[in-house]
C-alpha cells in the first residue's frame, strides 16, 4: 500500500460518497441533534464499539521501527483483544492473539521486549516460531494427537503502511488499502497530495502519550470541527486564520488551511526551522491539512513534519492518544536538531482540546444533557453516519445499555 497513486480510479459507491465532507450550505442554518450521551457514557455501547469496529476494521499499533531486531514484539489491546506483533526471521511483521494454544497462559505481558528466538510459554514450555508454528512441547511424543500444524498460535491479518504496524481481527478482512484510500480521497480529492509528503520514510524526532477523561467519540468529532478554534485555541488561529471563522480544514472549502501572512512555518514562533519535506511541491508550501483515517489514526500534514495520532480506547471515559512528530531523517540526525518549536505549538492545541473534550465528558452525564449541532459542525454528522452504520444502527437507540 506503499503507492495510493497506483490504484486505478473508480466510480465511489452511495457510502463513499455520503462520507464526503459536505459543503457549508448542506444543511442549511438548522440546529441538528447530537449523539446522545448513552453512547459516551454506557460501557455497553462502548463494548460494541469494541467488537463492531475496533475488532472488524485495520488499527494502527505501532511503529514499524519499533521493532528493529527478529523476536522484538509490542503488545496491545484490538478491541477487547490482548495481541502482539512480532518481527520474524525473514524480517516481516506477524501478529498474534496472545495466548498458548494448550492452557491459554498469556505468551507476553509487557508492553514490549523481546522473544528471543522463539516464544516460549512459560507455564508449561510449549515454543512457537516467530512465524507462529508450534516447533517445541514437552513430552510431545506422548502425544499422538498433538499435530504440530494444528496448534500454532492465532495468526492475525498485518500490515505495514506510512511507517507503522497496521492489523485487522477480522478474518476476511479486504486489504488496508480498501479502508484507507476512500477516505483520503474523500478527505483530499486526490491521494497524490498524501503520498508526497513521504510518511513512510520519515523519523520521530518526539513522541507524547496523552491520557484524555474521554470517550473516544469526542476526541474524533473535536478533531473534525473548528468551531471552537477562536474559543480555545489562541496559538492555532494566529497561525492558521481561516480557522477563525469556526470552518476548519476538514469542512472548508479547500482540503487546506494556509498560513496567516506573517507566518513561515507551523511552530509557536512561527519560524520555518527547517526546509519543506523531500518530495513537496511548490503549492505544498503554506499549507496545513488535516486527516482522519477511521477509525483510530489522525495525520497533521505541514510542510517541514508530519504529526502522526494514534487512539485507543480505554474504558468508556479514557482514551489514550500517542502522537509521533515526524520529521525528514537527514534534520533528525543533525547535532543540532531540535523539534521543540514544532512540537509545542500542537501540543498546546492538543491539551487545549483534550481538556474540552473532558468537559463534554463531565458535563453528559448529567441527564437534562442533549446537545445540538451548529452549521459550522454539520461535517460531525459524516462521523455520525458512519458510526451507526458500523455498529449496525439504522437510527439511534439513545437508552442505556439497549441494543
Amino acid at each position: 500500500m506503499s503507492d495510493l497513486t497506483s490504484v486505478p480510479t473508480r466510480t465511489e459507491s452511495r457510502t463513499e460518497k455520503a462520507s464526503r465532507p459536505r459543503p457549508r450550505s448542506t444543511k442549511g442554518n438548522r440546529l441538528l441533534p447530537a449523539l446522545d450521551r448513552a453512547y459516551y457514557l454506557d460501557p455497553h455501547w462502548l463494548d460494541v464499539d469494541r467488537k463492531a469496529i475496533f475488532e472488524r476494521s485495520w488499527l494502527c499499533v505501532t511503529r514499524a521501527d519499533a521493532l528493529p531486531r527478529p523476536g522484538d514484539f509490542v503488545r496491545t489491546t484490538v478491541g477487547t483483544e490482548s495481541v502482539f506483533v512480532v518481527r520474524g526471521r525473514d524480517g516481516e511483521v506477524n501478529a498474534f492473539r496472545n495466548f498458548c494454544r494448550h492452557r491459554g497462559a498469556a505468551l507476553c505481558l509487557e508492553p514490549q521486549g523481546s522473544f528471543g528466538k522463539r516464544i516460549r510459554c512459560v507455564y508449561h514450555s510449549w515454543t512457537y516460531g516467530l512465524d507462529g508454528r508450534l516447533v517445541a512441547a514437552p513430552n510431545i511424543h506422548d502425544m499422538p494427537d498433538l499435530v504440530k500444524d494444528d496448534y500454532g498460535l492465532h495468526r492475525l491479518a498485518v500490515e505495514e503502511w506510512l511507517g507503522y504496524v497496521w492489523v485487522n481481527l477480522d478474518a476476511d478482512a479486504a486489504p488496508l488499502r480498501d479502508q484507507m484510500l476512500p477516505q483520503l480521497v474523500s478527505r483530499l480529492g486526490n491521494p497524490e497530495i498524501f503520498d508526497r509528503y513521504g510518511i513512510g520514510d520519515l523519523a520521530v524526532g518526539h513522541t507524547i502519550t496523552y491520557d484524555v477523561a474521554s470517550n473516544w467519540k469526542s476526541v474524533v468529532e473535536n478533531f473534525m470541527e473548528c468551531y471552537h478554534c477562536t474559543s480555545i485555541h489562541p496559538e492555532l488561529t494566529a497561525a492558521l486564520p481561516q480557522f477563525r471563522t469556526g470552518y476548519g480544514s476538514i469542512s472548508g472549502d479547500s482540503p487546506g488551511a494556509t498560513f496567516a501572512s506573517s507566518v513561515e512555518g507551523f511552530s509557536l514562533s512561527g519560524k520555518a526551522s527547517r526546509p519543506p519535506l523531500p518530495g513537496l511541491l511548490p503549492e505544498d508550501d503554506r499549507l496545513f491539512y488535516g486527516v482522519i483515517l477511521r477509525p483510530n489514526a489522525f495525520v497533521i500534514l505541514v510542510p517541514d513534519h508530519v504529526a502522526f495520532f494514534r487512539l485507543e480506547p480505554v474504558d468508556v471515559g479514557h482514551t489514550r492518544i500517542v502522537v509521533d512528530w515526524l520529521f525528514d531523517p537527514a534534520e533528525v540526525a543533525k547535532p543540532t536538531f531540535d523539534p521543540s518549536d514544532a512540537v509545542e505549538i500542537l501540543d498546546i492545541t492538543n491539551k487545549q482540546d483534550f481538556d474540552a473534550c473532558e468537559r463534554c465528558h463531565l458535563g453528559m452525564r448529567s441527564s437534562a444533557y442533549s446537545g445540538v449541532l451548529v452549521p459550522a459542525e454539520h461535517i460531525i454528522t459524516d462521523f455520525y453516519d458512519w458510526y451507526l452504520a458500523a455498529i449496525g444502527q439504522t437510527e439511534e437507540q439513545p437508552a442505556f445499555g439497549a441494543c
